[in-house]
């Protein structure tokens, strides 16, 4: 169903190459992210009030921009390995099957390449979630945890970038992407459910996917034609949404609202916990912020704004805004402690309309437990 190497391959080729460093100065930020990453448990930690008693297992790795490419590669295997098999099955007992899979598959892995050399120039950090295991990984991927329970990646050529194009101190800035990155380390393994209640969400949704081929073209030519505007009612019905939303079923949207909301809430929660912890330790977070937030304003040419759009890129970064305004105004209402009660289930994750109203629920989940 997808050519994974040729995904790889793809994506590798069109790549854009990285800022100018020699070798020593590379060495020398990869050390120095690797000791940021380190000395962010504490601060995360000792600011959130989580995790004290959990030990990290999961690796930080450094990696270039290919190097996050075959990460990303080796995490879609996993999570969409389910899905896959089933639409191999359906496909492979058709007239035609076979060929068509070899076809579709390498067009399949084509598209899926020239994805990921978008992103992987984008990219600062991230908390791999679906890492599989070490046994289960490609030739030439980043090495995971042994038990296939997450990995951290901080990606050095586009930290580097970044810190150049806004002309900020390198060591600070470094350090400020590091605590964002080691929050959501910690989300994931002082929370031991919150990994497998998002796979099972992410699951759901995939499991109500059309595996047609012919229904799910159908869908596309129907979003396209949308998203062109050929449709004349295609302002009223379809405005304001990505190509991803609107191939979706209505049951795949009631499952995305949930996800939206649980990701607006790790998104934000690791901003809240960066800028909380920056003035602390990052003598000029101020100014890195500020220069940050007119970045991601500002945008970048009509055609990156346009795939971001696309692509559902958009709705990324509504998620740091709002999950951000979230979490400042629980804890300024209940503390730190009570805002922690967030963590207790997933009865006790915010709603994506309470992601818009705090106030509803620390009345849900405050009011009604202490009445």
């Amino acid at each position: 169903m997808v050519d994974w190497n040729l995904a790889v391959a793809t994506a590798t080729r069109l790549v854009r190459p990285g800022p100018e460093v020699s070798r020593d100065e590379a060495r020398a930020i990869v050390a120095e992210l690797r000791r940021h990453a380190k000395a962010s448990e504490e601060h995360v930690r000792g600011f959130t009030r989580m995790g004290d008693d959990v030990v990290h297992d999961t690796p930080v790795l450094v990696v270039d921009r290919p190097g996050w490419v075959r990460a990303n590669v080796a995490g879609f295997r996993e999570i969409l390995k389910p899905l896959l098999d089933k639409m191999q099955e359906r496909r492979g007992s058709s007239t035609g099957g076979a060929v068509l899979g070899a076809v579709g598959g390498k067009v399949t892995g084509v598209e899926l390449g020239m994805l990921l050399s978008f992103l992987s120039s984008r990219v600062l950090g991230q908390y791999e979630t679906f890492a599989p295991a070490t046994r289960d990984l490609p030739a030439g991927s980043p090495t995971a945890s042994g038990n296939g329970g997450g990995r951290l990646l901080l990606v050095a050529p586009n930290i580097v970038h970044v810190e150049r194009e806004l002309d900020v101190q390198p060591h600070d800035f470094r350090l400020w992407v590091c605590l964002h990155e080691e929050t959501h380390r910690t989300q994931f393994t002082a929370v031991p459910w919150l990994r497998d209640h998002l796979e099972g969400e992410i699951q759901s949704f995939l499991g109500e996917t059309e595996v047609d081929p012919m229904t799910v073209l159908e869908r596309i030519r129907e979003a396209a034609q949308s998203l062109s505007g050929s449709r004349p009612d295609s302002e009223e019905d379809d405005g304001g949404r990505s190509l991803v939303e609107i191939v979706q079923t209505p049951a795949q949207r009631e499952i995305l609202g949930r996800l939206t909301a649980v990701m607006s809430l790790l998104e934000g929660h690791a901003d809240f916990v960066m800028d909380g912890v920056g003035p602390a330790v990052v003598p000029s977070v101020a100014e890195i912020r500020e220069k940050f937030q007119q970045r991601r304003a500002k945008g970048a040419s009509r055609l990156d704004l346009a795939l971001r759009k696309l692509l559902g890129l958009d709705a990324k970064l509504r998620q740091y805004r709002d999950g951000e305004r979230f979490v400042r105004a629980v804890v300024d209402e209940v503390g730190m402690d009570g805002f922690n009660r967030v963590w207790t289930s997933p009865n006790t994750l915010p709603t994506k309309a309470e992601i818009a109203k705090p106030a509803d629920w620390v009345a849900r989940v405050h009011r009604k437990a202490d009445s």
